[in-house]
């Protein structure tokens, strides 16, 4: 059993109250707070030196012969208040339509483009006005699959601290350096750097396999309706298409994102610049464990 100086036993505990508005984004900025549920979210916001104030934890929802006890005490050490909740109040606060007995309240990422320590050769993302949550995560999780150096999130109009956006990148928020700007300063940061600018558009000459992505790159990804505006497509130094071979004339964001993220890792493989690890045990095929 996990030792807690505090259960709670009501749905209208004005605890309960808080952290279900935090689900809104203007509760969210007010108190700068953000929501982390469940068990692979936590353990890799903690794996990134992530520190939640506070742990809710119900013993009834935790899987048999999982780590839940172990990660609590994990957030304990981390300076984490450990709060016990019966199934129904948990229910109230959870946000996933199957809970697993972990809800983590901690403070929101803020980092600056300034911020950001980019290797030689860099490899960037920035993502224009994405609308939805699932797809900045899905394009956070994919960054670090390809081994990105940075996001930045420009002219944002899905909240980062949104917690579908958390649950979207299984946690990879918080190991990918994660900035946001608007569209000026975003450029004015990529050009003082001298990044290539790369924009992907259906009305490219060149496909996307057909340009150097080995040096400091910048792939910028638009709104799911709009794509990219007129700045971004007049500031790119490299226009490209992904070809589409049916009847389909665009993909969804997250999912160009990643193939033109995978022909950067198949460029800088080849160029030796990074080196793939080894396969994955016969026991992780297929997806892999719901905890991977």
């Amino acid at each position: 059993m996990i030792a807690a100086r505090l259960a709670i036993t009501s749905p209208a505990n004005p605890r309960v109250k808080t952290v279900v508005r935090l689900r809104q984004r203007p509760h969210r900025d007010e108190l700068g707070l953000m929501l982390v549920e469940g068990y692979r979210e936590i353990r890799r916001a903690l794996d990134n030196g992530y520190r939640p104030q506070t742990l809710y934890v119900c013993e009834e929802l935790f899987l048999k012969g999982t780590g839940e006890p172990a990660l609590a005490e994990r957030c304990r050490a981390a300076g984490a208040e450990i709060v016990a909740c019966t199934a129904p109040v948990f229910a109230r606060m959870a946000y996933r339509e199957r809970p697993e007995g972990l809800l983590a309240v901690g403070p929101q990422l803020r980092r600056r483009l300034e911020d950001l320590r980019l290797p030689p050769r860099a490899l960037v993302v920035v993502a224009v006005a994405i609308e939805k949550p699932g797809n900045l995560g899905t394009i956070l999780r994919t960054a670090d699959a390809a081994g990105v150096h940075a996001v930045i999130v420009c002219d944002r109009c899905t909240d980062l601290h949104n917690p579908n956006v958390v649950r979207a990148s299984t946690g990879m928020l918080f190991a990918v350096p994660v900035a946001e700007a608007d569209t000026a300063a975003t450029l004015d940061f990529l050009r003082r750097r001298r990044f290539a600018v790369l924009a992907a558009t259906p009305h490219a000459a060149k496909l996307h396999t057909g340009v150097d992505l080995t040096g400091d790159v910048a792939l910028v990804v638009g709104t799911e309706q709009y794509g990219l505006s007129d700045t971004w497509m007049q500031a790119a130094d490299l226009r490209v298409r992904i070809p589409m071979l049916g009847q389909a004339d665009s993909l969804n964001v997250a999912a160009a994102t990643t193939i033109l993220l995978f022909e950067a890792v198949r460029q800088r493989l080849a160029a030796g610049m990074v080196t793939a690890p080894p396969a994955a045990p016969d026991s992780a095929a297929g997806g892999g464990s719901a905890r991977a």
